[in-house]
């Protein structure tokens, strides 16, 4: 699901940003002023923190670098005290430099250098199909991951909706509820664990129980309902590194 990757991507740059953190974007899959508008769309003025050098914003055109080049302005970028960096996304670096032997490996091998620094790095991988098929072979580095942070789209109810669930933690225990999610102006608003659904991580799952605490449409915006307001404004957290 490609938009929610890269909505979740504003909602943790803009987190860090505000907290003081440098990051790096960058976007092997968009324009930046489409990156831009979709931040603004979410309330997120990413613009202060690209004006005020908190945050930078890189197009890479996938004809004009190597593996090599890439890795070098990251390092530059990291050397000019980046902490958080930021790849839109995994599919689209890994098309770009689809010529490239043993790119995986050199993947690890910058991913290793940015853990090694003390960076955290955010990888968005865009999985196939509308309800979330297997991604690419060349893309899928999940196992390189520290913490593997899942988006799917689900049909219930005549509606398309999205749900996240944390699949990976490799320091520590983590939260194994499946739950709805919603992206919009304020970030991400997380509902109540899915439990009267099975089968949501297909797309298309089995309605098993009475009254479904899916979050309600309220005055033409979509809001979490009563029971879920008091978890719909948790934040996901960063993990040293993440793939999708």
């Amino acid at each position: 699901m490609r938009s929610s990757c890269g909505l979740a991507a504003h909602t943790l740059v803009d987190s860090a940003a505000s907290q003081g953190t440098k990051a790096a974007i960058y976007l092997f899959d968009e324009r930046i002023e489409t990156f831009m508008q979709r931040a603004a769309n979410l309330g997120t003025d990413l613009k202060k923190f690209v004006e005020s050098g908190h945050v930078q914003v890189t197009q890479l055109e996938p004809t004009e670098i190597s593996p090599g080049e890439f890795a070098h302005r990251v390092i530059a970028a990291v050397d000019d005290g980046v902490r958080l960096v930021v790849i839109d996304s995994l599919n689209g670096f890994t098309k770009a430099m689809a010529q490239e032997h043993q790119l995986t490996l050199k993947i690890h091998e910058l991913l290793s250098y940015l853990g090694s620094r003390g960076v955290t790095s955010l990888l968005t991988l865009a999985q196939r199909g509308v309800f979330g098929d297997s991604p690419d072979e060349a893309a899928d580095v999940s196992y390189l991951a520290d913490a593997v942070v899942l988006l799917r789209y689900f049909e219930a109810g005549g509606e398309v909706r999205r749900a996240i669930s944390v699949f990976k933690q490799r320091s520590s225990d983590h939260e194994r509820t499946i739950r709805e999610v919603r992206l919009g102006r304020g970030g991400l608003h997380v509902g109540d664990p899915l439990r009267e659904f099975h089968g949501v991580l297909t797309g298309v799952p089995t309605y098993t129980g009475g009254t479904a605490k899916l979050m309600t449409v309220a005055r033409g915006r979509r809001q979490p309902d009563k029971a879920s307001r008091s978890s719909s404004r948790r934040r996901i957290s960063k993990g040293r590194r993440a793939a999708k």
